[in-house]
């Protein structure tokens, strides 16, 4: 087993002059949208409450200057979600830097890795 094998990388990003948040749970909820088409049923496939994902995606619409995400009312017709272009974008380029921090970083990855206490065996003392 590689350190790849078990480790994750999560990337949260402080954005411009107000320190807007993205990272791996905005992302998370961006993939559910694009998949489910609602934004309710992303954030119940994450165990997030409707108001908590909601909530997300007004902060991720105010803070970027056109919409990630699009919704329409429910009704007879049915509500929905989708992401806009730039969300689309954002998402792609959130992913990609993601990608590259795990193949350009995997030597100092397994640095870190390799140091850490195997199972079983004793941790270090004062």
């Amino acid at each position: 087993m590689t350190a790849d094998d078990v480790t994750t990388i999560r990337i949260r990003l402080l954005l411009g002059e107000d320190g807007v948040k993205f990272g791996p749970g905005k992302a998370d909820l961006l993939d559910g949208i694009a998949a489910q088409g609602s934004i309710a049923a992303a954030g119940r496939r994450m165990g997030m409450s409707y108001r908590r994902a909601w909530s997300l995606v007004d902060e991720m619409n105010s803070a970027f200057a056109q919409p990630l995400v699009t919704s329409s009312r429910g009704g007879v017709q049915g509500g929905g979600a989708a992401l806009t272009a730039d969300g689309q974008a954002v998402l792609a380029h959130y992913r990609a830097l993601e990608a590259k921090v795990r193949a350009e970083g995997s030597d100092d990855i397994a640095g870190i890795t390799d140091r850490l206490r195997k199972p079983g065996t004793g941790g270090a003392t004062g």
